[in-house]
């Protein structure tokens, strides 16, 4: 079945209600659907969380500084920034399933490449490629199973997909500890191609529909120039806002921003449908999603710089002791995805805010003396807060928005959780900078490295704080933007 055929219409003037009415897929077709695209949202995460213990070693391998160490990680969130709201448009132009099939053969060809890297300069250039290779994957999985499922299932399909994404976050420490333990950092990126290869099979055999929402609308080029430029210059400026330089280069891309939405709301055919923000739950839920991910994605690199310089435990024993939090957000992301189905998601996503301040005000003491069972008991906060978090947050923003506008609501989530990532690395970016300055972390420098975790805590835990307002705000609202 092709989800693009609509019956026919005599009244032309139908074709746009044609559009906003694609076809739920088969019975019998909806578990692949899931499959695939939790397995490609399994691979996006494991590939953004695995390099994390892997950096120490590669400091020393390629002689980087800290600032050096972290853009190795950023340049793969901010490549996923860039490319995900231009491909939200495109994918439901082109389908989302002959786009999704793309972003497959894309990161595929970045892992491999990034295999053969002799320097951190071309290592970054090949985590650029598969961030917009996972950018495709991120906003066409999401909206596929958007598409596919039924209003009164979405919130079960989303808490698979996100599960998936938390066993990524889980696995990766582990397996990443292992394999660079053992076989060197290289072989985190070799393991994805036999997953890559499984999605393939299951998308082009198991999934007949294609799902296209924007069929004869022009691709808005100019913004999407607008867009890039701007979104590069945020991130870069926000790592750099402790200079003058930053500070310009910050209210640079705020202006270019303003400039996109005057485009935007011009635009017949916009990149991105700004209109959207009209609607206070998605604005709010959108709003909190970014706010919770500048605040606890830096989380990871804190606790695994703690265990491998402070406590002085290899990438494998770091990796182990890392799986506390993602494993309890992939027990707990499914259920709460059901009951998002039952109660308002704000709320629910509200209350695991609250679980994740705590965890994180737990962290601000982190020193030398921490005990490991603290740590362990942060974390499991922390995993039990975002697992009820997550899923909720994500079926508040795709649930305030028409059927046709999926693919775009999609790519909203997407960019919020990148551009959250980047801008939390970004911010551990800043204050190393600030309380270390460009240098190895080496021995003489540790008392400086709690420093600095400590003060990303705090400032991490007033965030989660906002992102709790921010969860509430406009939950009694039944606004929709067509």
């Amino acid at each position: 079945m092709n989800a693009t055929k609509q019956p026919n219409q005599p009244n032309k003037s139908n074709k746009s209600n044609q559009r906003d009415s694609q076809p739920i897929a088969k019975d019998s077709n909806k578990k692949f659907v899931i499959i695939a695209a939790s397995i490609a949202a399994f691979l996006v995460a494991f590939s953004a969380s695995s390099i994390t213990v892997a950096l120490p070693p590669l400091a020393i391998e390629f002689s980087i500084d800290a600032i050096l160490q972290n853009w190795v990680a950023t340049s793969f969130l901010l490549s996923i920034a860039v490319f995900s709201v231009p491909f939200g448009k495109l994918s439901g132009k082109f389908g989302l399933k002959k786009t999704f099939i793309l972003g497959i053969l894309i990161f595929a060809i970045a892992s491999i490449g990034a295999v053969f890297s002799f320097s951190a300069y071309s290592l970054i250039f090949f985590r650029v490629v598969q961030g917009l290779g996972s950018a495709i994957l991120n906003v066409t999985s999401l909206a596929m199973i958007t598409e596919s499922l039924p209003p009164k299932e979405r919130g079960k399909g989303i808490g698979i997909n996100i599960s998936s994404v938390y066993v990524g976050l889980t696995l990766a420490p582990v397996i990443g500890g292992i394999l660079t333990y053992n076989f060197g950092w290289q072989s985190i990126f070799l393991i994805s191609i036999p997953f890559l290869i499984i999605t393939t099979v299951i998308t082009i055999w198991k999934i007949p529909e294609e799902w296209t929402t924007g069929i004869g609308e022009k691709f808005d080029y100019l913004g999407t120039i607008i867009y890039t430029i701007a979104i590069l210059l945020l991130i870069y400026g926000f790592t750099i806002m402790h200079q003058l330089n930053g500070v310009i280069i910050l209210i640079i891309a705020i202006i270019l921003f303003a400039i996109f939405a005057w485009w935007e709301l011009r635009n017949k055919f916009p990149v991105f449908n700004v209109k959207l923000f009209k609607n206070p739950k998605f604005t709010s839920s959108s709003l909190a999603s970014l706010i919770s991910y500048l605040a606890t994605f830096v989380v990871t690199y804190i606790i695994n710089y703690h265990l491998q310089y402070i406590k002085g435990f290899d990438p494998q024993i770091a990796g182990l002791i890392l799986i506390v939090t993602p494993a309890v957000m992939a027990i707990i992301s499914p259920f709460a995805g059901r009951l998002s189905d039952k109660i308002d998601p704000q709320i629910l996503a509200a209350i695991g805010m609250g679980f994740v301040s705590v965890a994180l005000f737990i962290l601000v003491f982190l020193d030398g003396n921490t005990p490991i069972s603290v740590i362990l008991i942060a974390m499991f906060l922390q995993g039990i807060g975002y697992g009820l978090f997550s899923s909720p947050n994500i079926n508040a923003i795709m649930g305030s928005v028409p059927r046709k506008l999926s693919s775009v609501a999609s790519a909203a989530v997407s960019t919020m959780r990148v551009i959250g990532q980047t801008l939390s690395l970004g911010m551990l970016t800043v204050i190393f900078a600030v309380v270390m300055g460009s240098v190895q972390i080496l021995p003489q420098y540790f008392p400086q490295l709690i420093e600095s975790s400590q003060i990303a805590c705090i400032i991490s835990t007033i965030l989660c704080i906002i992102a709790i307002m921010a969860s509430l705000v406009g939950i009694k609202s039944n606004v929709k933007v067509n």
